[in-house]
């Protein structure tokens, strides 16, 4: 796990990672979910992998999430004791930016809710869901600038967890971003 670049925006950090977001010990994960919670591939894949078949025991109770939406399982064998399962856009289907800002936005409620300190998530919608990775990089990271500047939150710590070099690069580019708006180093 190697922390790449770091912000922090009244008192809770954001990171860029670039490691196994199934290794993060933070309060949660952040899953990037389907609608009907069926985590064949991808990170979802990884996550019920490492998790064990307990996530898709509970994912298939929820059923069923709407594109923006989240909902929440047990982490299983994950370091992380909890799953949000966050239901990002598929690139195409219309209205994607702002159900991917709904997806990062319900998910630190959601976080927020629980009164967890810390979460990891990775680039939803980036991958198999097609989503433009500096678009999503910019959405994702704006959307977390975004919550922390108007909300209170028990949130301390905001993890992105990457392992393409060419996405690191624009996450690493938005955090820039955030941190010169903020004044944050």
């Amino acid at each position: 796990m190697d922390i790449l670049k770091e912000v922090s925006i009244k008192g809770t950090k954001i990171g860029i990672i670039k490691g196994d977001l199934t290794e993060s010990d933070a309060d949660a994960i952040v899953n990037a979910a389907n609608s009907y919670l069926r985590h064949g591939g991808g990170v979802a894949g990884a996550i019920a992998r490492k998790g064990g078949p307990i996530i898709q025991e509970e994912s298939d109770r929820i059923g069923y999430v709407p594109v923006g939406e989240c909902d929440i399982t047990s982490g299983g064998r994950l370091k992380a004791r909890y799953v949000i399962h966050a239901v990002g856009p598929r690139w195409g289907e219309g209205d994607e930016h702002n159900k991917l800002r709904n997806a990062i936005r319900n998910a630190l409620i959601l976080a927020s809710s629980k009164g967890f300190k810390s979460i990891a998530m990775p680039a939803i919608s980036a991958g198999i869901f097609g989503f433009p990775k500096a678009e999503c990089a910019k959405i994702i990271i704006e959307e977390i600038a975004s919550f922390l500047n108007g909300n209170t939150t028990t949130l301390k710590e905001i993890a992105v967890y990457l392992f393409d070099e060419e996405i690191i690069g624009f996450f690493v580019q938005e955090v820039e971003n955030v941190g010169k708006e903020t004044g944050s180093p």
